[in-house]
């Protein structure tokens, strides 16, 4: 069935009717209706690439689960934000995450791990992203055992805001982290320390350099000492 004459589309969302936009999303046709689908990699301000795939749902007559921030809407779509099936996928992918990840500063997640009753031990042998934390600018620390990849700073960072380009991927598989081009320090890229990347890092793998040296124990004074310090060296 085609949407109809005022490019609107009627589906089903879990056993409710909902009228939509033609070209909408499951996940804007679900929050249109009221109703509420997990995200992690998505944001509001950025080019969605069901990445984390914690927003999937299940659609009738689709052979998988589908990704609801990229999948659009059919007329006369059922779908199920909520099943056993779904349930499952998006525990396992909490417990693959808390796995891997240091997601201590990551409260959403926290959220969803307990609503979802994921298991943090269910992989005890699994290697945890370690890394040490970069302090190579007087803006912001990045600390990449935090990361779970999802690509808000990079895309914020290239054409959805600034289009400075000072961040992309470096590396494949595990390995996998946002890096600079050729590892350079910060200061000696494209960055222009707007601050969008840290404002769109859902886990504090991106945080304020004040933030995190209040945190190590400095007083808010031997903090003004240092990152003064630190851009009158980059000046010369």
């Amino acid at each position: 069935m085609s949407p109809t004459a005022d490019g609107r589309v009627t589906l089903s969302i879990d056993g409710q009717t909902a009228t939509v936009p033609a070209g909408s999303t499951i996940l804007e046709a679900a929050r249109q209706s009221g109703g509420a689908i997990p995200t992690i990699c998505f944001h509001d301000y950025c080019t969605a690439n069901a990445l984390c795939r914690i927003c999937v749902v299940e659609v009738e007559g689709a052979r998988v689960l589908l990704p609801a921030c990229v999948a659009r809407v059919s007329e006369g779509m059922s779908v199920r934000t909520r099943s056993e099936r779904v349930d499952r996928s998006r525990k396992t992918i909490l417990e693959m995450l808390d796995s891997a990840v240091d997601l201590a500063e990551a409260p959403e997640i926290q959220a969803f791990i307990s609503e979802y009753g994921a298991d943090r031990e269910r992989f005890p042998e699994a290697e945890k992203r370690a890394a040490a934390p970069i302090d190579d600018n007087p803006m912001y620390i990045r600390d990449y055992a935090k990361c779970i990849l999802c690509w808000r700073c990079v895309q914020v960072c290239a054409e959805d805001a600034q289009y400075t380009y000072a961040l992309s991927f470096s590396d494949r598989g595990f390995a996998t982290q946002i890096a600079t081009f050729f590892d350079r320090p910060m200061p000696a890229t494209t960055c222009v320390f707007c601050g969008q990347c840290v404002g769109v890092c859902p886990t504090g793998a991106l945080k304020p350099k004040r933030e995190w040296l209040l945190e190590q124990g400095m007083t808010p004074d031997e903090i003004q000492q240092v990152t003064r310090a630190e851009r009158r060296k980059k000046r010369t």
